[in-house]
């Protein structure tokens, strides 16, 4: 989760004006900073290649399938998993210690929609994350069926549905922010209206699919 600036022409890793040069939050919010953003954009990577998977399931548990397998052989490989594994852990860490030394500095609602979105995000990541590996701890096939059981548990339906929305929205609302920030003038809002808008029709879609609207 990257800490918004205060004002729209300071990059994601500058200090902020009300941060003396010297002080402690001059010195270490940066480095940390800067940490976050390359640890998430290595988790984006994987994350896109993850909701997009789940997606593949529009066209059947068997083609979703065939995708998980593929993108398996890939994360799955220790170092590679280990690598993420910690990134979660750090994005995690990282973002909600930059949402709280930046809790007296926010203003207007992207800086806002910023923090909630990061912060939505990484307990997400936390808990998904522990949610997977524990099934797997016990054999569980974490595959489409899996992500989909609560929706047709009920009532756990009234939980899960939102959790899943609200996940891939603010995954995109936070990167629709991020792009915000360093975009010029006239291309920030178009930016971010659109991060919104793919939030919403991924989330609607992926939700709709795990709840088996898009079943033969």
């Amino acid at each position: 989760m990257h800490e918004s600036p205060h004002s729209p022409h300071t990059p994601l890793n500058a200090v902020p004006r009300t941060a003396p040069a010297g002080t402690p939050l001059a010195r270490h919010r940066p480095a940390l900073r800067s940490l976050h953003r390359a640890s998430a954009m290595l988790l984006a990577v994987f994350i896109a290649a993850h909701v997009l998977g789940h997606l593949a399931g529009v066209a059947g548990a068997a083609a979703h399938q065939v995708v998980l397998e593929a993108l398996r052989g890939i994360y799955r490989q220790p170092v590679v998993e280990a690598v993420l594994l910690g990134c979660v852990v750090f994005q995690g860490g990282s973002g909600l210690t930059l949402l709280w030394r930046g809790r007296r500095q926010r203003q207007g609602g992207v800086a806002w929609l910023q923090a909630v979105s990061g912060a939505y995000l990484a307990l997400f990541l936390l808990i998904h994350v522990a949610a997977v590996l524990a099934a797997r701890q016990q054999g569980v096939d974490t595959n489409l069926q899996f992500a989909a059981a609560g929706l047709h548990t009920p009532p756990q339906q009234w939980f899960f549905a939102p959790y899943y929305f609200l996940a891939v929205f603010a995954l995109c609302a936070h990167v629709g922010c991020a792009l915000y920030w360093n975009l010029r003038d006239g291309q920030r809002a178009p930016a971010l209206a659109m991060a919104l808008a793919v939030g919403v029709l991924l989330a609607g879609t992926l939700v709709a699919m795990l709840a088996g609207f898009f079943s033969a």
